[in-house]
């Protein structure tokens, strides 16, 4: 359970590695990431539940933004992304999360931490507020595969996204699904894991549909 949630993003960093194209990966997969298990961590403090969930939290946490770093790293060497240096100070909606440092994503996700921890800590006596931020961990975390199978539809290929990556996805999502349903984890938790098995299995009928096309359109690599 501590180790498991990395173990699918493994063959998707040493993909995008040796390929040098972050193209056919969306990073918005890291911030679904990144959110969820920020949430989960202040969710703990008012509802305490497993420390091996806890600690797949502060893991993960950290295996995503080392995925990021790396596609930071290839977009920049990329001849495609000769553009204009985009970061997290310069406040532009149009480029959130397309930053071009890697320090953006991590001052985003102080700024982000710091104020949820604030209002945590301000609210931690409140049970419906602290409900509601387990809830909104889990289901963000369900909706990890959501930015993947936009890409996938946008691209109407999925090239360059880790088949193995969305296999490893399906057999840990059912396995703490079942996990949280026989431990009695807090609803929240097998609840938002269906949906995220059900999302997982779309994701491999895009595989299936998009089969035969092998390209990538260019412009979503600055995304």
């Amino acid at each position: 359970m501590i180790f498991g949630g990395v173990v699918p993003f493994i063959p998707q960093y040493f993909d995008i590695k040796r390929s040098k194209d972050a193209r056919g990966f969306s990073t918005f997969v890291c911030l679904a990431l990144l959110i969820a298990n920020s949430l989960r961590i202040m969710f703990w403090f008012g509802r305490h539940f497993e420390l091996p969930l806890l600690a797949q939290s502060v893991i993960m946490i950290f295996a995503m933004l080392a995925l990021i770093k790396l596609c930071v790293e290839v977009k920049q060497t990329s001849e495609i992304l000769k553009t204009k240096p985009r970061k997290f100070e310069d406040f532009d909606t149009d480029y959130f999360w397309r930053w071009t440092d890697f320090m953006s994503y991590v001052q985003f996700l102080l700024g982000f931490t710091l104020v949820m921890g604030t209002l945590t800590f301000a609210l931690l006596e409140f049970p419906i507020y602290v409900e509601t931020i387990g809830f909104l961990a889990v289901f963000t975390e369900a909706m990890l595969g959501a930015p993947q199978f936009f890409r996938n539809f946008q691209n109407k290929s999925t090239l360059g996204m880790s088949k193995k990556m969305v296999g490893f996805w399906t057999c840990g999502d059912i396995f703490k699904t079942v996990y949280f349903i026989l431990r009695e984890a807090p609803s929240q938790f097998w609840l938002c894991g269906t949906l995220q098995v059900m999302i997982d299995i779309s994701i491999f009928i895009q595989v299936f549909i998009y089969r035969n096309n092998l390209y990538v359109p260019s412009k979503t690599a600055v995304s």
